[in-house]
């Protein structure tokens, strides 16, 4: 009879002891390890966090073969996938090869095609081989496995859409859920990142909350992105600028907003030093969603407070209830964005 292990995972941590595996170090990937409430996972592909695979890009130069060593390098350290820089992982499509004993009603039998709604900074990952690098999608294609703890979150593959496809949705699944809760009839909402599947994803979210008397603003950083945004219906404005030059989003912002400050902001930029832009065009009592990994949360606080702006910010926490349904039903409900996922994402 195979063990029974900790429900959050505590068992696989190697270094340092006492901490969950999403902040340790080092973690056990040793998969000819059996314990009675885990579930083992051929992996298909791994969707690595943005805001990692620009960092991972960038210092290798976008050598493809640079890119496949330096994540076979931190897999083989860690024992997961946890970019060192930014810390943060991504999630993996695969195929349920074990289920423990003491998951037996857990609503999965092995065979069956899921994907992971953890991150891969504390999931144990054993990558045999690195088959391909999409680096235009941020995906990578393994021969691996990896280990979901009791705890953990999945969602078993839809039959109407593709693998890759529901892949690239599930990956921001957390944020259009979250500015589904967030947003109400008559809000102004900023979208910083537009252009990507998650800003693409809270646009639709937010035009359809904020009914007619509500004002949905786009930012995004190449003027090309314009047309794209605004004919698939999902924003009423689309403004251009660098989300890393806080006075110029600001201006521009609010020249889109009437002059007013908006009530909600959401970042969705994957790169570093936008937390001002996110947070100055927002009035007071207002929100400030932060979903992208990129963010400094020092640096948003003590910018909020530099500037004095009493505002509500919330970390993007990737998971909200019902999260997975809510963004496969928008791919369902919206065939432009499906298209365009289709096209750019698969």
């Amino acid at each position: 009879m195979a063990m029974k292990g900790n429900k959050y995972g505590v068992h696989r941590v190697i270094e340092p002891q006492g901490v969950l595996t999403q902040a340790a170090y080092k973690i056990d990937n040793d998969m000819s390890k059996q314990y009675s409430n885990e579930i083992v996972c051929d992996v298909i592909s791994l969707n690595i966090d943005s805001a990692s695979f620009t960092q991972i890009e960038t210092a290798c130069n976008k050598d493809e073969e640079k890119i496949k060593e330096m994540i076979m390098s931190i897999v083989n350290e860690r024992g997961k996938m946890q970019n060192p820089v930014t810390g943060s992982g991504g999630m993996f499509i695969g195929k349920v090869a074990y289920i423990g004993e003491d998951l037996k009603d857990c609503g999965l039998k092995v065979g069956d095609k899921i994907a992971s709604l953890v991150s891969l900074s504390m999931t144990p990952l054993k990558i045999e081989k690195i088959n391909a690098v999409h680096m235009d999608i941020d995906r990578v294609d393994v021969t691996a496995k990896a280990v979901l703890f009791e705890s953990a979150i999945y969602a078993k593959l839809p039959d109407d859409m593709s693998e890759a496809l529901a892949l690239a949705a599930l990956d921001v699944a957390g944020a259009p859920a979250q500015t589904a809760k967030l947003v109400k009839p008559g809000d102004s909402v900023l979208v910083l990142g537009a252009g990507g599947k998650s800003g693409i994803l809270c646009l639709y979210e937010a035009k359809k909350r904020v009914g007619p008397t509500g004002n949905v603003v786009a930012l995004v950083r190449r003027q090309e992105q314009v047309k794209e945004l605004m004919d698939l219906g999902i924003c009423h404005k689309v403004i251009v600028a660098s989300a890393t030059a806080p006075v110029e989003v600001l201006e521009k912002a609010l020249d889109a907003n009437g002059g007013r400050e908006y009530d909600i902001s959401i970042c969705c930029v994957n790169i570093e030093n936008c937390e001002m832009s996110a947070i100055l065009p927002v009035r007071d009592g207002g929100v400030v969603y932060f979903f992208s990994m990129a963010t400094s949360f020092t640096k948003a606080a003590l910018g909020a407070e530099g500037v004095g702006k009493d505002v509500n910010m919330i970390v993007g926490n990737g998971y909200t209830k019902d999260h997975a349904e809510i963004t496969l039903h928008e791919l369902r409900e919206n065939d432009k964005i499906r298209k365009l996922f289709d096209e750019k994402y698969v």
